[in-house]
């Protein structure tokens, strides 16, 4: 009899999901959240990216997380009270409970090692190009970071329904290692499509000039620098205080990362808020960690590891082990330590028997740490000139 009753109700959610469909236009659509709170412009600019996500791309369902905004009863509410750390945890229930599949986040305390590929519309040709990265950090060690970039920004370029990304290099510092490092990874079987520049002797390091022709698929650079052109592409005909155009920064990469989470800023408006989430939609239908995984095996059966390895800073031989103390909750954090730095700021911290973590937030990177410990943390970092 339980088991009749069992079937019945699995009938009975089934028939519901197919009739709830059916109301919606039919077919199945992917599940997305949305922090719905805290943007600099109101809440009613996310809401209004909401409801035009779900109007340009019908296969796109979104969930929006935060007190219910009045005139906007019609949207799907995860209701919280309009608070960011009450909206943080239930976006992270959402995802972990299967309510949504992915989610686009105003703000994400990425552990190091996780970076965003943000997209951007190009207006020379008015092309769509991926910034790889734009928020969060693949690596503390800047041409490492750069190289997972390529491969994280090829991966997300991938789950966007582009088969065969051209990648190219910003020309900051580092990228000529990099390159030959990308190089390598080709010449040993690892299947990249290098760019080129629409400059009369070519190659794929790109200038600001490849950037405004879109001349790249996937334009790999440093995050910081990355933040910057996201900002740029994104108001440069507003001013600046508005992003009207494109994707927002983009879905979440990294090495054993497996969400899908997206970050618009504080500045973006309804139609950038409204491709967001059919990007992210896009990545979690199409299965973006698994991309990723798959893209990193490839390129780690190239020689990755070792080319990693060689672009490590040479550490001093008698250089100090020091042992992370007893974890526990970290529910404060602090800004101001350079990316370079971080991880040494963390130990040092483990050094004075306080457990910390280094992450990497929209803004730049951040160590977390309990709220008892503030004081001291700062006492701690101070002294040893990292803030």
């Amino acid at each position: 009899m339980t088991d009749n009753a069992s079937v019945k109700a699995l009938i009975g959610d089934i028939l519901g999901e197919i009739i709830e469909e059916a109301k919606e236009g039919g077919g199945k659509k992917t599940k997305v959240g949305l922090m719905a709170y805290g943007s600099e412009l109101g809440q009613e600019e996310l809401c209004r990216g909401a409801r035009l996500a779900m109007q340009n791309d019908p296969s796109v369902k979104v969930f929006c997380i935060g007190p219910k905004l009045a005139g906007y009863e019609d949207l799907n509410w995860v209701e919280t009270a309009a608070d960011e750390h009450e909206i943080s945890a239930a976006m992270e229930k959402a995802l972990s409970d299967g309510t949504i599949e992915g989610a686009v986040a105003l703000h994400y305390p990425f552990p190091v090692g996780v970076t965003t590929i943000g997209k951007v519309f190009t207006p020379g040709k008015g092309k769509p190009c991926f910034v790889a990265s734009s928020t969060g950090t693949s690596s503390p060690v800047r041409t490492e970071a750069m190289l997972r970039n390529a491969i994280y920004g090829i991966a997300v370029a991938k789950s966007a329904g582009i088969p065969e990304p051209t990648v190219g290099v910003l020309n900051l510092d580092g990228a000529q290692t990099v390159l030959r490092a990308l190089q390598k990874l080709k010449d040993n079987g690892y299947g990249i499509n290098f760019a080129e520049s629409i400059r009369k002797d070519g190659g794929a390091i790109l200038r600001g000039n490849d950037l405004l022709a879109g001349a790249a698929d996937v334009c790999v650079t440093d995050t910081l620098t990355g933040n910057v052109l996201m900002k740029l592409f994104g108001a440069w005909t507003t001013g600046g205080n508005y992003e009207a155009m494109g994707w927002g920064y983009g879905p979440s990469a990294g090495e054993g990362w497996n969400k899908v989470i997206s970050i618009i800023s504080r500045a973006s408006g309804a139609p950038v808020i409204a491709s967001a989430l059919s990007l992210n939609a896009s990545a979690a239908k199409n299965g973006l960690p698994a991309i990723v995984a798959k893209e990193l095996a490839a390129a780690k059966a190239a020689g990755l590891d070792d080319l990693i390895e060689a672009m490590q800073p040479k550490q001093a031989a008698a250089e100090e082990d020091v042992k992370a103390p007893a974890a526990e909750p970290t529910d404060e954090e602090i800004h101001g330590v350079d990316v370079l730095e971080i991880e040494n700021a963390v130990k040092a911290l483990w050094k004075a028997g306080i457990y910390a973590e280094s992450s990497m937030g929209c803004t730049g990177p951040v160590i977390k740490f309990a709220k008892k410990n503030e004081e001291k943390v700062k006492e701690v970092l101070v002294a040893a000139n990292y803030l």
